[in-house]
């Protein structure tokens, strides 16, 4: 497969892991816009949100299990964090294989667009 994302999950490209189960892996963004920007995927190849079933309702709940502990982790939880997700071009994003931004580590402005 062609995907970066896959080509990491499966160690294909390394990478160092902040987490790793059998469902879901995370690690540090090559281009950070927070002193934490971490990237929350499943193994799982799913292009956009759009592409989610319902099979996949515990595998998108448990990657925001994983963004609260990995926050915790880094002891940015009370403090605060932005969790993000983008959905095609417009949308922003740019690897179609669906994953969660954890962004930390200062004050994030209200601005979203």
């Amino acid at each position: 497969m062609n995907c970066l994302f896959c080509q990491i999950a499966t160690g294909a490209i390394p990478t160092k892991l902040l987490y790793e189960d059998k469902d879901i892996i995370a690690f540090n963004d090559i281009a950070p816009k927070a002193p934490h920007h971490i990237l929350i995927i499943p193994r799982k190849h799913i292009e956009t949100v759009n592409d989610l079933e319902n099979a996949d309702t515990e595998l998108a709940g448990k990657m925001l299990l994983v963004a609260k502990k990995i926050a915790a982790e880094l002891g940015i939880s009370d403090a605060g964090f932005r969790l993000l997700m983008n959905c095609n071009r417009q949308g922003g994003q740019v690897v179609y294989h669906i994953h969660l931004h954890l962004l930390g580590g200062r004050q994030m402005s209200a601005s979203m667009g």
